[in-house]
C-alpha cells in the first residue's frame, strides 16, 4: 500500500527533527555545553545560545544612529544593515559601522555593512535575525509588522504607534509570530524608576488617589511654510503612509543636530504629549498596574486653546491628570499616606522615610542606573522570552496617548472601554481611531 502524501510528510519531519536532535546531542558530547552549533542546521527560528545576532536598524537618523551605538559594543550583536530615505544618511552610517568594526578587528578595512533605500529590501535578507524601528511615529506599525511577518524580532521606539488600531494590529502580529518585540520606552529598565514602581506597588504611598503626569503638548496639525526639495532624500517614502506633506527641514533636516520637529504634528507624530508620555504616562501604568488596560474617561480642559488640564479616570476611581505640577517632564503619584515624585533627574517621596526605607542601595547608584534595555531584548531573542516592554504595553501606554489626543482635539469628555477598544456612544472618537493610509 502506497503511503499517503501527508504521511510522507510527516515521517520527513519527524526524521528532520530527529537528525537535529541527533546533532546537537552528537555535538554537546563532543564538545562539551559550550559548543556552537551552526544556525542552519537547527533550523528556522532557533538561535544557539553562542551565536552572533544579525541587526538591521530601519531610520538612520538621530535616533536610529543613538540606537545603533548601543549595540555596536555588543559582542552578542552584528549590525549588518541599515535602511534610510536620506542618500546622506545612509552613506555616513555605512562610514561609521565599517571603520568602527574595522577597528575592533584591528583590521584596516571592513566591508560587512550594507544599506538600503527601501526597507523591505532589508526584511528580504535571510540572514537578518532582527531589526530596529526608528523611523517617524507614522511609519512603526507597518514597518514593525512587515518585519515580524518577514521572521524578524523586534525593537520598535516608542511611541508604539500613530493610532490606536495600529497598536493593537501589532500586539496580535506578535501573538500570532511569537516574534520577539520591546517597545523603546527603556525607562522601565532605570533604577530609579524600577524604584519608584515598588514603592506605589508595595502601598507604601497608602492607597492611590491621584496621578500628575507632565509631559509636552498635544499634536497639531501640520502647519510649516514647503521650502524647497533638496537632493538626496526621497520624499514621496519618508511620508510613507502619511499624507504627502511639504517639505521643511524642521521635520526631516539633512544634518541631525537636535531631534526633528516631525514629533510636534499629527500627520506624523502625536505631540510631545505622546513623545514623552510613552515615557511618563508609561510609567504611571507600570505603577498603577494597569499594563493591560487604562483609563475609562476623558475629561478635557474647558478652554478650547489649553494644552493642559486633561482628567483621566481609571475604573478603580484613581485620577490621572496631565499637569504641570512644577518639576519637569516627571510624575507624581499622591497616596493617603504619603506622594512620591519620581523623573530622570529626581526621585523623592514625602515623608522621605518611605524612600529610605525602601533603597538597599546607595541612592546616587540607584540615580545613576539606566540598566540595559537592549541587553533585556538581545537577552529575550536568544531565551524565546518577551522582554520587559511588550507591544502589548506599547500598545496599552501609546493608547493612553493617543486617546488624550483625541479629547484635546474634540474638546468633550469621552468614556472609553479598555477591553474593547473603544469609545462609547461617540462615533467621531472612534473614527479617530484609526486613519486611513496615503499609497505611496
Amino acid at each position: 500500500m502506497k503511503k499517503s502524501e501527508k504521511s510522507i510528510k510527516i515521517e520527513e519531519k519527524n526524521t528532520q527533527a530527529f537528525s537535529r536532535r541527533k546533532f546537537i546531542k552528537n555535538t554537546s558530547l563532543a564538545f562539551g555545553a559550550i559548543a556552537i552549533i551552526p544556525r542552519h542546521v537547527l533550523g528556522r527560528g532557533f538561535l544557539a545560545p553562542s551565536d552572533k545576532i544579525n541587526l538591521g536598524i530601519i531610520g538612520l537618523g538621530k535616533q536610529g544612529n543613538i540606537l545603533s551605538n548601543k549595540f555596536l559594543s555588543n559582542t552578542e550583536v552584528q549590525i549588518v544593515a541599515g535602511s534610510e530615505v536620506w542618500n546622506s544618511k545612509r552613506e555616513f552610517f555605512k562610514n561609521k559601522l565599517e571603520s568602527l568594526y574595522a577597528k575592533h578587528r584591528n583590521a584596516n578595512s571592513y566591508k560587512g555593512v550594507s544599506t538600503y533605500l527601501e526597507y523591505k529590501e532589508l526584511l528580504e535578507r535571510n540572514d537578518i535575525d532582527a531589526v530596529v524601528v526608528a523611523t517617524p511615529d507614522h511609519w512603526h506599525a507597518i514597518q514593525s509588522i512587515d518585519a515580524m511577518k518577514a521572521g524578524k524580532d523586534v525593537y520598535c521606539e516608542k511611541p508604539l504607534t500613530n493610532t490606536i488600531v495600529e497598536g493593537r494590529a501589532i500586539a496580535d502580529t506578535v501573538e500570532k509570530t511569537k516574534k520577539i518585540f520591546q517597545t523603546g520606552s527603556m525607562q522601565r529598565s532605570w533604577a530609579k524608576f524600577i524604584t519608584a514602581q515598588e514603592i506605589v506597588s508595595s502601598g507604601k504611598l497608602g492607597e492611590i488617589k491621584k496621578v500628575l503626569v507632565n509631559v509636552g503638548d498635544p499634536a497639531k496639525n501640520y502647519d510649516l511654510p514647503t521650502e524647497p526639495l533638496p537632493n538626496g532624500i526621497d520624499w514621496n517614502r519618508w511620508c510613507g503612509p502619511a499624507p504627502l506633506l511639504g517639505y521643511n527641514d524642521k521635520i526631516a533636516p539633512r544634518i541631525v543636530k537636535t531631534y526633528p520637529d516631525w514629533r510636534d504634528y499629527k500627520e506624523t507624530g502625536g505631540g510631545i504629549l505622546a513623545d514623552w508620555g510613552a515615557h511618563m504616562f508609561d510609567i504611571a501604568q507600570w505603577c498603577l498596574g494597569m499594563d493591560h488596560s487604562g483609563p475609562v474617561k476623558f475629561i478635557p480642559p474647558t478652554d478650547p486653546k489649553a494644552v493642559r488640564g486633561l482628567k483621566m479616570f481609571y475604573e478603580n476611581g484613581i485620577e490621572m491628570v496631565h499637569e504641570d505640577f512644577g518639576r519637569g517632564w516627571g510624575v507624581r503619584f499622591i497616596g493617603s499616606e504619603g506622594t512620591i515624585d519620581v523623573s530622570r533627574s529626581y526621585l523623592e517621596t514625602t515623608p522621605a522615610s518611605i524612600l529610605l526605607s525602601n533603597i538597599h542601595v546607595d541612592k546616587k547608584t540607584i540615580m545613576k542606573s539606566q540598566g540595559n534595555h537592549y541587553q533585556n531584548w538581545i537577552d529575550g531573542i536568544k531565551s524565546r522570552k518577551q522582554p520587559i516592554c511588550t507591544a502589548e504595553i506599547g500598545h496599552r501606554t501609546a493608547t493612553v496617548c493617543n486617546a488624550a489626543n483625541i479629547a484635546y482635539e474634540l474638546g468633550e469628555t469621552l468614556y472609553w472601554n479598555p477591553k474593547k477598544e473603544k469609545f462609547k456612544g461617540n462615533r467621531q472618537a472612534n473614527k479617530m481611531r484609526e486613519r486611513k493610509n496615503r499609497k505611496y
